[in-house]
């Protein structure tokens, strides 16, 4: 076995982590492993601070639109990389590379040349108070953190720098432990873009290394994309030192059919709600509440092309449906599926594949769709994040509202009708951050996407976002003598 250490990045190049900790990176199509990553030490994370510190007084002094000419370059390199990087995030991650190359890079590059448009035009305001007057100034936070995902690792590095180093921060961020190589590579890109020495840093590691950083008393912001019980501790670290908090976690997101729907449409839209990237998705509409009176129909439609899809090798481009993270979450999401056969009626999938050619130790599961009657059950209530859709039916408009609601999560809702004013109604009600009109999972990077509930706080994406990675100063200037009582 090859140790292979040069997976951090800080002071504009790579480093050997020194720590004695290291973890696997194993290929989800196949279960074997690929690389051996050493993780941070308190040392490197410290060296990754002093980096950014460096890097921060550099690029916060730089002009707004030197540092969106630095962005948008970097966009035109990644763009430029998308197949060789593409591939990477199929090994490491087990999706399909007609996904990978068409989504996961392009959806990063998209964000940086947002972003990198829009950072000469952060500014304040000015207030005339008659013999004085007062104006406002959008100043960087300082040095923030960033903690990634494993389920589109290049895209989430980018959405989470992008903003802060438009705003003219400087980021170090934990790429999720499943996922670790493509966030070097993004760090190679900036690097060769022009970015200076230190603004966008790597370390490595899992749970304790991210605990360096939200309780590191020098970083200012953390962002995170995880799971709800993470979060929650997140926020917990980050009290201690007033950090500004975003947080992206889970969800068990509603997706409301009504009997007007174009039912061909509907079917693609659960489908893109479910399936897509093996169900790992966190905004996924896993709990689909039909119409009683198309359900049938809908069924039908939503099987025969269910069937259709393709369950293979992710290298492979005619491929539809790859592989999941890790053996450990292979279990979890068929557990879930022994449990729903309890619970519920499976209609069709669900079964563990381990005959696909050339991938014979992979995580795969073909698609499953159940049928349930009761809320109560695990399927319904509990987030699975896994290619598991859970079919149920409805009669009133008001009821399925309540229906949807009634769920701790809040990240997305979704809904197909003809009629748009019973559509607007209807998300107007639905307790969730990011809501689709007969569509599912489409998040340009100009609009905001965030959650309400405990699904987390906070925007990524969107003009909304600057906020999250800037601080608004006020200046008051007097133009006269001073009105005192001494």
């Amino acid at each position: 076995m090859v140790e292979q250490n040069s997976f951090l990045y800080y002071d504009g190049a790579k480093r050997e982590a020194t720590s004695d900790r290291y973890f696997d990176n194993i290929n989800p199509a196949t279960g074997k492993l690929t690389h051996t990553i050493r993780s941070a030490s308190a040392d490197d994370v410290e060296a990754a601070v002093r980096s950014a510190a460096s890097g921060f007084q550099v690029w916060s002094a730089m002009s707004p639109t030197e540092r969106g000419r630095i962005l948008r370059k970097a966009a035109e390199i990644l763009r430029s990389r998308n197949e060789e990087i593409a591939k990477i995030e199929v090994e490491d991650t087990g999706k399909p590379l007609s996904e990978a190359i068409s989504v996961d890079i392009h959806s990063g590059a998209d964000a940086l040349e947002y972003y990198g448009g829009i950072a000469a035009s952060l500014h304040g305001e000015h207030y005339d108070l008659g013999g004085s007057f007062a104006y406002t100034r959008r100043e960087p936070l300082g040095i923030c953190a960033g903690i990634g995902a494993w389920n589109y690792p290049v895209q989430i590095a980018c959405w989470k720098s992008a903003p802060a180093l438009a705003c003219g921060n400087a980021m170090i961020f934990k790429p999720a432990e499943l996922t670790p190589r493509s966030a070097v590579l993004l760090a190679e890109v900036f690097t060769e873009a022009g970015l200076p020495d230190g603004v966008f840093n790597v370390v490595q590691g899992e749970a304790e290394v991210g605990q360096m950083l939200t309780r590191h008393p020098k970083i200012r912001k953390v962002s995170l994309t995880g799971e709800v019980g993470t979060g929650k501790k997140v926020m917990a670290d980050a009290a201690a030192t007033l950090k500004h908090v975003t947080l992206e976690l889970g969800g068990k997101s509603p997706l409301i059919i009504f009997d007007d729907a174009d039912l061909d449409e509907a079917v693609n839209g659960a489908m893109l709600a479910n399936f897509y990237t093996q169900g790992e998705i966190c905004s996924n509409g896993t709990r689909v509440y039909v119409a009683e009176s198309v359900k049938a129909s809908f069924l039908e439609k939503l099987v025969a092309k269910t069937k259709q899809l393709k369950l293979g090798d992710p290298i492979e481009m005619d491929t539809q449906v790859g592989a999941l993270i890790s053996e450990g979450h292979l279990k979890k999401v068929l557990n879930y599926i022994e449990q729903g056969k309890k619970e519920a009626k499976l209609i069709i999938g669900g079964d563990r594949r381990t005959d696909v050619e050339g991938c014979y130790g992979g995580y795969f599961v073909t698609p499953a769709i159940f049928e349930a009657n009761e809320e109560s059950a695990s399927i319904v209530q509990e987030e699975i994040f896994g290619p598991v859709m859970t079919v149920l039916t409805f009669k009133e408009e008001k009821e399925v509202v309540q229906r949807a609601n009634d769920t701790i999560y809040g990240l997305a809702a979704g809904v197909f009708t003809r009629d748009l004013a019973r559509a607007h109604r209807v998300v107007h009600q639905l307790e969730a951050g990011m809501c689709w009109i007969n569509n599912y999972n489409i998040t340009p990077v100009e609009i905001p996407f965030g959650p309400y509930k405990q699904s987390g706080m906070g925007k990524e994406n969107g003009l909304a976002t600057l906020n999250a990675y800037s601080q608004l100063k006020t200046i008051y200037v007097e133009m006269d003598k001073i009105d005192s009582p001494y």
